[in-house]
């Protein structure tokens, strides 16, 4: 047979201890007590009396271990439910990599955007030094449309890494605020269980 682990131990320690109010000495009250009762000699309305209270002892015992079994439950429900905030929040972070991957190649493209501007200005500028011609007009005009466009898409790439980089931020504090409670759940339920060990020592 392999080796008993501390959680099975701890698992069947709160089966019969159920929530540190002493169910085990409990149950070794009602061995005695049938013992005792199976082997007394006394009146019949005797025996019925311990009888009457192995059975209280015996319903105490089974609520405080349905309770146990009940908090058990809960206690696996929030783990499923951790697990799946762990999950979403990996989901985020991958998520947020691609956010910012995506910003990134906006950035490069302003940057090329920019640099065509000032390659149009520059061209421009050797455009107007030439006389003046119909066609040349022409080409101004359209070179001028297209910085104008040009423009307009660097307005519009800078305000959606604006919004980005402020979604980064918003997921950001939410992760830190999540980690944040969970530590601060972990450090209760290690308090909780640091103030019950003195009650079951003394017992």
């Amino acid at each position: 047979m392999g080796a008993v682990t501390d959680d099975e131990v701890i698992r069947k320690r709160l089966l019969i201890d159920g929530d540190g109010a002493g169910d085990d000495r409990r149950i070794n009250v009602l061995l005695k007590s049938f013992t005792k009762w199976c082997n007394s000699p006394g009146t019949p309305e005797e025996g019925f009396t311990q009888y009457q209270r192995m059975m209280g002892i015996l319903a105490q015992c089974e609520f405080s271990m349905g309770k146990t079994l009940m908090v058990y439950d809960m206690n696996l429900r929030e783990m499923e439910n951790y697990e799946k905030i762990y999950t979403n929040i990996e989901q985020n972070i991958t998520s947020a990599h691609d956010k910012i991957a995506e910003c990134k190649k906006e950035i490069q493209r302003a940057k090329r955007i920019r640099k065509n501007r000032q390659e149009y200005d520059a061209l421009a500028k050797v455009i107007q030094q030439h006389p003046d011609r119909h066609e040349t007009l022409k080409q101004l005009e359209a070179l001028d449309k297209e910085l104008q466009q040009l423009s307009r898409t660097k307005e519009n790439v800078d305000a959606k890494l604006e919004l980005r980089k402020k979604q980064f931020h918003v997921l950001l504090s939410t992760i830190q605020e999540l980690q944040q409670t969970l530590e601060n759940d972990e450090k209760s339920d290690n308090d909780e269980n640091n103030q019950e060990s003195p009650a079951l020592n003394g017992e």
